[in-house]
């Protein structure tokens, strides 16, 4: 496909390219296939993998997608590979533990909902959905045999995870040795020009540049970014940890969630996350270490502007308002949504949390509770197995920012 897109000249791509990158193998390649795209007005494709392990994308998925996205505003052309495939297998990258298999019903869905998430960063018209059953599924018991003569037992247990699991006598079963060889295979069968990927996915990610390089091909550039620290600013972000923003939640709980970041590392997210230049990112953090600006004046700009990217413009400036008023006021918000329920009998309070559409599940309903986060008619929950009387109204909020109003008739 020619790219009618004036391609920036190669300097200025690599600064952009660099931009919040942990690792780059190699500059130099880079430099060689972006002039050669430069002088052929031919995008590179740029290979990015994910597995659909779980329905919701996350802020720390979007430090890739946001890369992506230089890409293509570079000129590039994105190919989004949704693996599932390879999800039926279990990536066991950092695992100390087997991971289970994903049911065909479970990937197809979350793939779905992948697709739908992945557009409110990535250009359609820059982007090619694949999945990569389209060519894993069609290998033979032959082709196999051929693909795993490719690397050694040796060489696979210089992974770390593998490593650790070896030495401390916990199995490793035969098909997960497969998962790098089979991500390796994508990158041959897209016959990308660069792979993205996490810190955690470099051993996967070169197994692409050696089975390229093995079948007499130009040999991708692998890129690592960073993992991007959750709420808590330890742990990498993680929705079974809690510290998470999801990209689909509604626009006041991203906003609140991003104010509560600390300081420090707002301006880390600014950088991986942020379109600002890291000059105009520079310029906010002298003005709030001199004290021209406050820190949390340019944490709402960074939450609007994430707001903003994954709802509109019009949502980030409710969410700012509605911050202002039940946080700096300490006002309950104008409008609670209400939900009507049958009343009579007891209910388990994490099922009611799910009735109200406050928690994605009865199990996130009770870890709430056990993470102090649920209040009742302003009374703090305690035990993650009580129930109460369907009857009257009750006030509920988890967090700080989820309201609903129940009412049992």
């Amino acid at each position: 496909m020619q790219n009618n897109t004036m391609m920036k000249p190669v300097e200025e791509q690599i600064a952009l390219i660099e931009r919040g990158c942990e690792g780059l193998i190699s500059k130099e390649e880079l430099e060689q296939k972006l002039k050669a795209s430069l002088e052929s007005g031919k995008p590179l494709k740029i290979k990015v993998g994910f597995d659909p392990t779980a329905p919701d994308l996350h802020l720390g998925h979007t430090v890739l997608l946001q890369k992506l996205r230089q890409f293509q505003q570079l000129g590039h052309e994105v190919h989004f590979l949704i693996g599932d495939f390879t999800a039926q297998i279990g990536d066991p990258t950092g695992k100390s533990e087997t991971r289970p298999p994903l049911s065909r019903e479970d990937v197809v869905r979350n793939a779905e909902t992948y697709k739908a998430q992945v557009f409110k960063m990535l250009d359609p018209a820059k982007t090619k959905v694949v999945f990569n059953s389209a060519w894993l599924g069609q290998l033979s018991a032959y082709d196999m045999i051929r693909l795993a003569s490719e690397l050694t037992v040796a060489r696979m247990l210089e992974r770390d995870d593998f490593k650790k699991r070896f030495t401390s006598n916990r199995p490793i079963f035969i098909h997960e040795f497969f998962y790098p060889l089979f991500q390796g295979y994508d990158s041959v069968a897209l016959e990308a020009d660069v792979e993205l990927g996490g810190t955690d996915q470099l051993f996967n990610l070169l197994m692409g540049r050696e089975m390229q390089r093995y079948r007499g091909m130009q040999p991708q550039v692998v890129l690592t970014t960073p993992l991007l620290e959750g709420l808590d600013g330890v742990n990498k972000m993680s929705k079974s940890l809690g510290n998470y923003i999801g990209i689909s939640e509604p626009p006041n709980e991203i906003f609140g969630k991003v104010l509560s970041i600390s300081d420090p590392l707002m301006f880390r997210y600014y950088e991986l996350l942020s379109d600002l230049s890291l000059a105009e990112i520079a310029v906010l953090k002298q003005d709030v270490e001199e004290g021209r600006a406050h820190p949390k004046a340019v944490k709402v700009r960074l939450a609007k502007e994430l707001v903003a990217r994954f709802h509109d413009q019009d949502a980030a400036e409710a969410a700012e308002k509605h911050f202002e008023q039940v946080f700096k006021q300490r006002e309950l918000p104008d409008d609670i949504p209400e939900k009507i329920l049958v009343a009579g009998g007891s209910i388990l309070l994490a099922k009611l949390l799910l009735e109200a559409e406050l928690v994605s599940s009865a199990s996130d309903g009770r870890r709430m509770i056990t993470q102090n986060a649920v209040t009742v008619n302003g009374e703090k929950a305690v035990d993650a197995n009580a129930e109460l009387l369907a009857h009257g109204e009750m006030l509920l909020k988890v967090g700080k920012r989820r309201f609903c109003k129940v009412i049992f008739v």
